[in-house]
């Protein structure tokens, strides 16, 4: 594998994880991934703008531009599944879930609708990913739990869905214009996807919310914006390099990072053996993702 590409991924994973413990920390993360995809969107355009200029303004492709279009959408809903989930569940739960569901919905789809055969090592790795889903969900529980962690996990699957949709788009995308092109795309239909939802949902609670209900850190969520639109920077530079059965997998090395952290620091699993659970769920998540890109 390029070893250029393979620092893209791990660069991405590192601040993909912040993002989300930022966006899981926040008292809105819906309100809060639309002012830091918005805020990553005013920095984007302008430098976008005047690289196209300086490099003799080169076209881009009518396909890159409808691919583009319909992945900012799907990274619209991709937000506003993961802010559901986040309000709903622990970060070392849904993250886990949403990252590791990913690439089983991308095999699936591969297998059962493309006809596509896998050897034997990417069923293992299939087989771990299925085995640290149930570790860190235990779906079983759900039977009797409450209606919030049951929404919790079914938008963490849906999150998941999302993300396997993008990543295939995207792997078009770049092929057909440069990265830093694609995202002036995507990532501007993106932020007014998510102020077009956020005004919605205002206008459905009546736009009546008391100062606590839309006070968020604007610092913080600016900060995170620009996280995650340069861990996508650093994917889609990825994409171009490397192939999106190894990129895709690999990414989710930030699983590990995020329910450590979820664990750990905000206290998300009660006792030792809950806390042992939840982080082996995640490494065999993060070894089937490994398992799965290499064996294909």
């Amino acid at each position: 594998m390029d070893p250029l590409a393979l620092a893209f991924i791990a660069v991405a994973a590192v601040m993909h994880a912040a993002w989300n413990i930022l966006l899981k920390t926040a008292g809105d993360p819906l309100r809060t991934a639309t002012v830091g995809v918005g805020a990553a969107s005013a920095v984007l355009v302008p430098a976008v703008l005047v690289a196209w200029l300086v490099t003799g303004r080169p076209a881009v492709p009518t396909e890159a531009w409808a691919i583009g279009l319909v992945s900012g959408g799907v990274e619209t809903a991709y937000f506003v599944f993961l802010a559901a989930a986040y309000r709903r569940g622990d970060l070392s739960v849904v993250y886990p879930l949403a990252r590791g569901s990913a690439p089983l919905l991308a095999v699936a789809a591969g297998v059962g609708i493309l006809g596509e055969r896998l050897p034997p090592a990417a069923w293992l790795g299939v087989g771990l990913l299925v085995a640290g889903l149930l570790v860190v969900q235990r779906p079983w529980r759900l039977l009797g739990a409450a209606r919030k962690d049951r929404a919790g996990a079914g938008f963490a699957l849906l999150t998941g869905a999302m993300i396997a949709t993008y990543s295939s788009l995207d792997r078009v995308g770049v092929g057909l214009t440069p990265a830093w092109l694609y995202a002036a795309i995507l990532w501007p239909v993106c932020a007014a996807g998510l102020a077009a939802v956020w005004v919605l949902r205002e206008r459905l609670r009546g736009g009546i919310y008391a100062p606590e209900d839309v006070a968020i850190d604007m610092p913080r969520a600016v900060t995170g914006g620009l996280l995650t639109f340069a861990a996508y920077g650093f994917v889609l530079a990825a994409l171009a390099r490397a192939p999106l059965a190894i990129v895709a997998p690999l990414r989710e090395s930030a699983v590990l990072l995020a329910s450590t952290w979820g664990v750990v620091r905000l206290g998300e699993a009660a006792g030792r053996r809950e806390i042992g659970a939840r982080i082996a769920g995640s490494l065999l998540v993060l070894a089937g993702a490994v398992m799965l890109a290499v064996g294909r």
